[in-house]
């Protein structure tokens, strides 16, 4: 029991408990990792077998493949934001900080995503606006971040 005692007692420490956190913190992003990439493959083995079954073997009806190809671009678009989060979680552990510029891209392609599958005839105008007031924000958020990094 005081063996338990004091092992409880050493690890209470700031710095022998910080270190527990820095550890915990770093297994978590690991696993994150490892399931992004995951998700990725299964992401690009939907992407072909959409393009196998929607797009190769398509009618000649216009609307159809319109459809089509815009359900295409939103799972590439989708697979691109997973190798984004995948680069955030990777750059977070080579060290240890979360990079802001990666996560306004990340959220920039994400809003893109967003505005190229977007049916303008079944959306309100007030969604369009605040997507556009999303992008405005994110690429002066990007470009003031860029604009400081030059500087320094």
């Amino acid at each position: 029991m005081r063996n338990l005692l004091r092992q409880i007692r050493k690890y209470s420490r700031n710095d022998n408990f910080l270190h527990l956190v820095e550890k915990l913190q770093v297994l978590v992003s690991k696993l994150l990792s490892i399931t992004m990439i995951v998700l990725v493959l299964i992401a690009i083995v939907d992407l072909i077998m959409f393009v196998v079954n929607k797009l190769l073997m398509w009618d000649f009806n216009e609307a159809s493949f319109n459809k089509n190809l815009f359900t295409a671009f939103g799972l590439f678009l989708n697979i691109l934001i997973a190798l984004e989060i995948l680069e955030n979680i990777t750059a977070y552990l080579r060290k240890s900080v979360i990079h802001v510029e990666l996560v306004i891209a990340t959220s920039l392609i994400a809003v893109a995503r967003k505005i190229i599958i977007l049916d303008l005839k079944n959306t309100e105008g007030l969604k369009v606006i605040g997507l556009g007031v999303a992008v405005f924000s994110l690429s002066i958020s990007y470009w003031i971040i860029r604009r400081s990094h030059h500087r320094t």
